[in-house]
């Protein structure tokens, strides 16, 4: 192992129990274990389910709990079987739900799951992309596999994984119907073709009025089980959903009619459930995603930069739903 700190302690922040304030305190800098990676952290990237995991917790926590799962930083020390990466090495990642996080001035990743930050993409922008990002990634490429000429409907457009589902869509050629209740102009910007309110009495006319009254190809749901279940009708036959934030009551339609797909969406299973291979597939989504960042095909939106004292309240209004776009946590020293 390699390291290049020689501090033993960290400042780092830490809730006491499932629901309590998260408080900042002193913890020992974690050592990597074989095949891992410890980052020196810069920038951190709030998303809903840290929110909902803090409130909530986990079983397999241990207390105090350091919670968070997106960090951007610099290599600073690398545990046994590790050959890819090397002290200094700018990187980002997501990591497992179940481990300690990413909110402290250092963290510990898998090395398979290290993506390489681009020259020109700063580390805030690189916090912010992880988990939003490789959801919309997973969605439209790895499970419905969205093509050029093909029309796809694309919900919760304004929040995170909607605006990075418009930008990787349109980018594939897909025509993009998105629905938002407001923001209009700012999701057009991001190449959906039409803007939707999803209020209007006439949203599904309207929706599938903009694909010249068909059936659509794809839609990306990043809403609710509720909302996918209200625009499952909507696909053609064979169409595909991919679901966010809950899976449709398929109920709603009868069977051996349009024979949809359905896509449950969840990163933290590549380290539940999946292989090395998917979470080795983490960084390769990541890496694409930076990768278009660097060369402007995508953009991240970030809505508001604080500081490590300033995640609680963060949180919170993420559970409130207050938030727009993301949020990065930038580490002082």
């Amino acid at each position: 192992m390699s390291a290049v700190y020689d501090e033993i302690t960290m400042l780092s922040l830490a809730q006491e129990r499932a629901g309590a304030p998260l408080t900042l305190v002193d913890l020992a800098i974690p050592q990597p274990g074989p095949g891992q990676v410890r980052i020196k952290v810069e920038a951190i990237g709030l998303n809903p389910v840290d929110a909902d995991l803090v409130a909530s917790g986990n079983s397999e926590w241990s207390w105090p709990h350091v919670p968070i799962l997106d960090a951007a930083g610099v290599v600073d020390a690398i545990g046994d079987d590790v050959t890819e990466w090397r002290a200094g090495d700018r990187v980002a990642a997501h990591g497992d739900l179940r481990a300690t996080g990413a909110a402290a001035q250092f963290a510990i990743f898998g090395g398979e799951v290290l993506a390489r930050i681009p020259d020109g993409v700063s580390f805030i922008e690189a916090a912010a992309a992880p988990c939003a990002g490789m959801t919309a990634y997973q969605a439209v490429h790895r499970r419905l596999d969205v093509r050029s000429g093909q029309s796809i409907l694309i919900t919760g457009a304004t929040g995170g994984v909607g605006g990075f589902a418009v930008q990787l869509a349109s980018q594939a050629g897909a025509h993009v119907i998105a629905l938002a209740s407001h923001g209009h102009e700012d999701v057009m910007r991001l190449g959906a073709s039409e803007v939707i309110d999803y209020r209007a009495a006439d949203a599904t006319e309207q929706v599938l009025a903009a694909n010249d009254g068909r059936g659509l190809d794809a839609i990306v749901d990043a809403v609710s089980s509720a909302s996918a279940t209200r625009h499952l009708a909507m696909l053609r036959y064979a169409g595909g959903i991919a679901c966010i934030a809950g899976l449709p009551d398929l109920h709603a339609i009868a069977s051996f009619g349009i024979s949809p797909s359905v896509h449950e969406i969840a990163l933290g299973a590549a380290y539940s459930h999946g292989e090395d291979r998917h979470r080795r597939d983490l960084s390769v989504m990541l890496t694409d995603l930076l990768g278009r960042v660097a060369d402007g095909r995508l953009v991240v939106p970030i809505a508001q930069v604080i500081g490590l004292d300033g995640i609680d309240a963060a949180l919170t209004g993420m559970r409130e739903r207050h938030t727009r776009g993301k949020i990065v946590a930038v580490v002082k020293r």
